[in-house]
């Protein structure tokens, strides 16, 4: 067989294979903080295979997250820790559509069985005694949450001095419990609900003056490339299904009151 007709036959073999190759399925990106990634990633396997998409999450504090969306100009979805990062991100242009889709409050939190017998006043984290490990203002929804509280109260200067380490998100927080290297740090109560977390740590109520109800909200981003199946997930996340998926995790009002 004569060059030319092998070369003819093989373009028309791979011809015929790419004809036969799946095309790429559509990808909605979504920044998500840390604390809430369960949720969203349940809501997103069911996304998934209800839409033939794939779904990638982008976890970790909030602030950080933000500076990520501006910085690379690209994602569909955005759920912070708090409310504050969606009206910044709202300031900067970058929100398009948003919705409420649960609640958090933060909570003292302590080793199991409180070994130290620790009460929940606050002034506790500037004790000498105590190894305290509280987030990152700057990084994530925990720490901005955890110095409001402590400002209310005249005490965030002072709890910083006896602060050993300042943490990136509300994961870290955790590892300091279960590594028991903390005694005592202020973190998302949800994170203390979970199956593998409850073993290792107690909640102690912060005094309900200082404790607000934190908004979760979900918003579409204008960098979306994906707008439609950003607001198809959106839809699911604040339907009554997607309302259960958050309810389950300790995210719904009823857990946080």
């Amino acid at each position: 067989m004569k060059p030319f007709y092998i070369l003819t036959l093989f373009l028309s073999l791979l011809s015929g294979l790419s004809a036969c190759a799946p095309a790429p399925k559509k990808e909605l990106l979504i920044y998500c903080g840390i604390t809430m990634i369960r949720p969203m990633r349940e809501i997103a396997d069911i996304i998934e295979k209800q839409e033939d998409i794939k779904v990638i999450i982008i976890k970790g504090g909030s602030g950080n997250l933000l500076r990520s969306i501006e910085i690379n100009g690209v994602g569909d979805l955005y759920l912070p820790g708090s409310a504050g990062y969606i009206e910044s991100a709202t300031e900067k242009g970058l929100i398009v559509e948003d919705n409420l889709v649960g609640y958090n409050r933060a909570a003292i939190m302590v080793q199991k069985g409180n070994p130290l017998e620790i009460s929940n006043d606050l002034a506790n984290l500037a004790n000498l005694d105590y190894y305290v490990v509280l987030g990152n203002p700057d990084s994530g929804s925990i720490g901005k949450e955890t110095r409001r509280i402590l400002e209310e109260k005249d005490l965030y200067e002072l709890v910083l001095q006896n602060t050993h380490e300042l943490t990136t998100d509300s994961k870290d927080l955790v590892s300091a419990l279960v590594e028991e290297k903390a005694d005592l740090v202020i973190n998302w109560y949800a994170v203390s609900t979970w199956p593998e977390n409850e073993p290792h740590m107690d909640a102690l109520p912060i005094e309900i003056e200082l404790v607000v109800e934190n908004e979760l909200i979900l918003a579409s981003l204008s960098t979306a490339k994906e707008p439609e199946l950003a607001q198809i997930f959106m839809d699911y996340a604040i339907s009554a299904e997607g309302q259960a998926i958050f309810q389950k995790y300790g995210f719904g009002a009823q857990n946080n009151r």
